[in-house]
């Protein structure tokens, strides 16, 4: 078995081969090809990702490239990680919409969209690559903004399944709190990308015991304090929302921390120049304690899984398109997984090719969402909101042009008025022009 990953000289892929090597049995690979047009990066992560290999005894040899076309050919799977503009550009996304008193952040609001209208193109171009050399490969999506990144690609007709870490991290900590393997916690798991409220927590599978009310009154504390939200607003709720959702919950404090305190991109910059510097270290062959602060928290995980039920096959398997089934071992990941499909149906006020992240039985076919609880006006509104936003932002981004820009911004719920919007749109041009080819 093949796999790709576009954007293997990221900070992130030492986790990420963690991960390969831990769980090779559910996801046999005998060869890793680590794609990324930075090469001192490249080789930097490169090195570490081989002797994390060596250390572990997994017999897959890892490939460095940074020719995309040569690097997915024959891949049964191809996974992107990137970043158009790295964290220069994500810098910016997080400072300028402070100007007008808005969030800056680099998934949501002004500083998500600016995001979407430099990744999605680049995005679509790989896809394209990707199905002339290997038609049949499926494309795994963690590169944000992930909801409308997955929607470019299943609309222009893409094999493609979204990922996130926040469903696994969120099960992972539910399962320790309450004592038990993470395997037997299910999510009632409901929104879009970056906007999904824990409806329920099951033991034992998706019909299991909602003990949601129990982890809320015993360790709502706790909760709320990862979450950063007052507890009283989870005892109101009664649900958990994602940390995302503090953006429009308590947006105005956020505003006013962030003119505070150094960005984001700022710390993480600084963070991966010190990891840099360790990946560089021939005596390191372990992921180093620093990368669980840099985010992406289970991602290693996650990713095996779904790429194992992708590729073991259609209920019950068959290799992949490469044909070498991971010498003889069939991949087979979690029958249910948490991912960022096609609606089709699921809210039934959203269109059929909305892009949410629900519970989905995944297999050699794709994903198919799960039924999901009736959910709360409070959540199904907000929720038709950033819908109504991600189509504009889609349509800005395959499109061009200043009128699109400024009418998925107004349509933003973190924006939502015509001066800020006006404002937001210059701003994001002049910032982000070199990556439009439109401006």
């Amino acid at each position: 078995m093949k796999l790709a990953v576009v954007g293997g000289g990221s900070t992130y892929t030492p986790e990420l081969i963690d991960g390969f090597a831990r769980l090779r049995d559910t996801l046999p690979i005998s060869e890793l090809v680590l794609i990324d047009p930075a090469t001192d990066r490249l080789d930097l992560v490169g090195g570490l990702a081989r002797r994390i290999f060596a250390k572990q005894g997994h017999p897959g040899k890892i490939v460095t490239t940074s020719d995309l076309d040569a690097g997915v050919e024959g891949a049964d799977a191809v996974l992107l990680q990137l970043r158009v503009g790295g964290q220069a550009a994500r810098q910016q996304d997080e400072t300028w919409p402070l100007e007008c008193g808005c969030v800056g952040q680099e998934t949501t609001g002004a500083g998500g969209l600016a995001k979407a209208l430099r990744t999605v193109p680049v995005v679509l171009d790989i896809a394209e690559r990707v199905r002339r050399t290997n038609p049949d490969a499926w494309i795994i999506d963690f590169t944000n903004p992930v909801g409308i990144v997955t929607r470019a690609l299943l609309q222009a007709g893409h094999k493609a399944v979204g990922l996130c870490n926040v469903a696994i991290g969120l099960q992972r900590k539910f399962a320790a709190l309450l004592q038990v393997t993470p395997a037997e916690v299910h999510l009632d798991h409901v929104g879009l990308n970056h906007l999904t409220w824990e409806l329920g927590v099951r033991l034992g599978g998706p019909q299991g015991d909602n003990v949601l009310p129990k982890l809320l009154a015993e360790h709502g504390d706790a909760i709320a304090d990862d979450l950063r939200l007052p507890r009283q607003v989870l005892d109101r709720l009664g649900v958990v929302p994602s940390y995302y959702l503090r953006y429009f919950y308590a947006h105005d404090e956020v505003v006013r921390e962030m003119g505070t305190k150094p960005s984001r991109a700022a710390e993480v910059a600084a963070m991966e120049r010190e990891l840099l510097a360790m990946y560089g270290d021939p005596a390191l062959d372990e992921k180093p304690e620093l990368l669980t602060k840099r985010g992406g928290a289970f991602y290693s995980e996650a990713a095996v899984d779904l790429a194992a039920s992708l590729l073991g096959g259609e209920r019950g398997g068959s290799e992949g398109p490469s044909g070498k089934g991971g010498g003889g071992r069939r991949a087979g990941g979690s029958p249910v997984q948490v991912v960022n499909t096609y609606n089709n149906g699921t809210l039934p006020f959203l269109a059929d090719d909305a892009v949410i992240e629900v519970p989905a039985r995944v297999d050699g076919t794709g994903a198919v969402p799960l039924p999901v609880p009736e959910l709360d006006p409070l959540y199904a509104g907000l929720i038709a909101h950033v819908t109504a936003y991600e189509d504009l932002a889609l349509e800005a981004a395959l499109r061009g042009g200043r009128d699109r820009v400024f009418r998925a911004l107004l349509a933003h719920p973190l924006v939502g008025q015509y001066d800020y919007a006006d404002g937001l749109t210059d701003r994001l041009i002049k910032h982000n022009r070199e990556h439009l080819a439109w401006a």
